[in-house]
């Protein structure tokens, strides 16, 4: 099973950008369906965006969809959350998590994906 850790999280002032990155362990991450969840304090984590195996297809929240990217390194066991323009309402923790192997397509369920890093937090001033 593979291993995240996130990291690039801060304190950024609106309408700056953040590369958040998620390491993997392991040798067969190139295997796992991938994705950000966010968490503000109060409420309840929410689907950022996700990313297929190979990289060719993503998905995202309409809320970030035009300001976020992500992407991936299948070399480097790496998933990456570029955020420019960033607001406010974006300040949570940000999680990155990992699809069991088996399944193949993106979701935007949390209850679809079984491994979570510890997540980085993420706080943007007015």
């Amino acid at each position: 099973q593979v291993q995240l850790v996130e990291s690039g999280g801060g304190l950024v002032q609106a309408g700056d950008s953040l590369r958040l990155s998620c390491a993997a362990s392991g040798r067969t991450f190139s295997s796992y369906v991938m994705g950000w969840f966010r968490q503000a304090p109060g409420k309840e984590r929410e689907f950022v965006a996700a990313i297929s195996k190979s990289g060719d297809r993503t998905s995202y929240a309409d809320s970030v969809k035009g300001r976020f990217t992500i992407s991936r390194d299948n070399a480097k066991n790496t998933v990456y959350l570029q955020m420019n323009s960033l607001k406010p309402e974006d300040t949570a923790g940000y999680y990155c998590a990992a699809q069991p192997a088996y399944i193949r397509l993106i979701t935007t369920r949390e209850d679809m994906y079984d491994t979570w890093g510890q997540g980085t937090q993420v706080t943007v001033s007015s």
